[in-house]
């Protein structure tokens, strides 16, 4: 279990939190509330410093977001079926046609199972007000962050004790697990959509414009 925290230590510092909250908002990555335990963990055992780490995942996620939400706006509405499942697909058209880019934002709230990224994807995808959504978007993620520090700063130790315990080391490791291969799986597939593929009707106009 030592060789373990000694590969991902590096993931228990600010700049960790960045590049797990970046990857947490983009296409391939795939760990179900792992930016919140991460940011519960690190305003918990550096409780003078909690405040730093709701800025620092914020930017991230904003920073992933706003790649994915690039990636939507190449590829366009047309090819969003290859990357966002009809499951999901239809329903986050008609949330992102029917609301504004601001009430879009505030989805950035929702935790899991609320499909975040393909979300940001069909935004981006469908034209929503950039500066608009990603203004929000922050506010809102910024709020839940700092919700979750501030619980972990208050109740640092029994959260400490928890985390520390030799389960949940073992449930981590596990979940890392999942992560990994889910990543390099999402990774595989969305190779697989985007090799050779055309541009789409969408993307080509744009760029006549």
């Amino acid at each position: 279990m030592r060789w373990f925290f000694t590969t991902f230590g590096f993931l228990l510092s600010w700049w960790g939190a960045f590049i797990v909250s970046a990857l947490d908002s983009s296409l391939v990555f795939v760990l179900p509330f792992g930016v919140d335990a991460l940011i519960i963990y690190l305003a918990a055992r550096n409780r003078e410093t909690f405040w730093i780490y709701p800025l620092v995942m914020t930017a991230g996620s904003v920073a992933g977001a706003a790649l994915t939400f690039w990636a939507g706006v190449k590829i366009g509405d047309t090819e969003l079926p290859k990357f966002v499942s009809e499951r999901h697909l239809d329903r986050l058209r008609q949330r992102v046609k029917n609301a504004g880019a601001g009430s879009l934002a505030v989805s950035a709230l929702l935790p899991p199972p609320f499909p975040l990224t393909p979300f940001v994807l069909v935004c981006g995808a469908l034209d929503v007000n950039r500066r608009l959504f990603f203004s929000v978007f922050a506010a809102m993620r910024l709020i839940r962050f700092s919700v979750e520090a501030w619980l972990a700063h208050w109740q640092g130790v029994r959260i400490l004790k928890v985390l520390q315990s030799d389960l949940f080391k073992t449930v981590v490791i596990g979940l890392a697990v999942v992560a990994v291969v889910g990543t390099v799986g999402s990774a595989v597939v969305l190779w697989r959509q985007t090799r050779g593929r055309p541009p789409s009707t969408s993307a080509q106009n744009r760029r006549k414009k």
